[in-house]
């Protein structure tokens, strides 16, 4: 079946090569300095990462340059398709949309740049979702339709261990990271209107992730759900809460345990944990 639409997306959205490859999905890189060291965000090792901020080697994302954008733009539309969607990073995070923008005004077939207000597998399983459609031989139009639904039914937690990142990187005022690290208070953040917003807060860790856990399950609601963990230098703690979801969702259809796109991880911290729960049924 000929595909009519083109999904590209960024590398926030933490979906797996094998899904890409197979959906025809691509992806363009964010770019991450470290030090004096600029790459793709792909090439940073977490690791690596993760001692540079502890050791506070200076971190800096910075958005995919135009080009970056244009040539993906280009090689779809010289496929032949009708139009390009094109999926990214909420603007209240990043210019990546503005970019994309940029090099959508150069191409001769429509492309629709979709600021998700999302980020991570949250913004993954909706991608996930319009590539399918657009492999089925949807429409521009339906394959916006199931996107867009999948948008506003997705929902985003983040749980960190250190307020320090956040408060790095200008998320929250210094002094409210240096009470929550004196009274141990972990909050559970959420994706809202585009930006992080706290949700609840807890003292500990254990106490965090319950909530957080909890907070997804009901937004998941009774039906078919795709639910995904990613995390940064936190791999245990993550496969428990991916298990402590599954075996509270009644549907659970796709699951993914993923480390979280670098560009995340240098604004959260190592220790940190996303959750996302993207429910399927249209």
């Amino acid at each position: 079946m000929r595909r009519r639409v083109a999904i590209v997306t960024d590398s926030t959205a933490s979906v797996p090569l094998d899904v890409a490859d197979r959906l025809g999905i691509s992806i363009v890189q964010l770019e991450l300095t470290v030090g004096d060291e600029q790459n793709d965000e792909r090439r940073v090792l977490h690791p690596q990462m993760a001692e540079a901020m502890r050791n506070n080697v200076p971190v800096a994302t910075n958005p995919p340059p135009p080009p970056a954008f244009y040539w993906n733009y280009a090689d779809a539309a010289a496929s032949g398709v009708e139009a390009i969607i094109s999926i990214h990073i909420s603007e209240g995070m990043s210019q990546t949309c503005q970019s994309a923008r940029i090099a959508a005004a150069e191409i001769g077939v429509p492309v629709y740049v979709v600021d998700a207000r999302l980020t991570g597998l949250s913004l993954g399983f909706p991608v996930i979702a319009a590539a399918e459609a657009a492999a089925s031989g949807a429409t521009p139009h339906g394959v916006m339709n199931v996107l867009e639904h999948r948008l506003r039914s997705t929902t985003q937690l983040l749980y960190v261990d250190t307020l320090e990142y956040l408060q790095r990187g200008g998320r929250i005022g210094r002094a409210q990271a240096w009470v929550g690290e004196a009274l141990s208070i972990k909050p559970v953040l959420i994706m809202k209107d585009g930006v992080i917003d706290q949700l609840h807060k807890a003292i500990g860790p254990e106490r965090a992730l319950r909530k957080a856990v909890a907070t997804a399950v009901e937004r998941a609601g009774r039906g078919p759900v795709d639910v995904g963990v990613e995390h940064f230098e936190a791999a245990d703690r993550a496969k428990q809460v991916l298990d402590a979801l599954c075996s509270q969702l009644p549907q659970v259809r796709r699951v993914t345990l993923e480390e979280t796109s670098a560009i995340i991880g240098a604004h959260t911290g190592p220790g940190a944990l996303g959750i996302a729960v993207s429910p399927a049924s249209f």
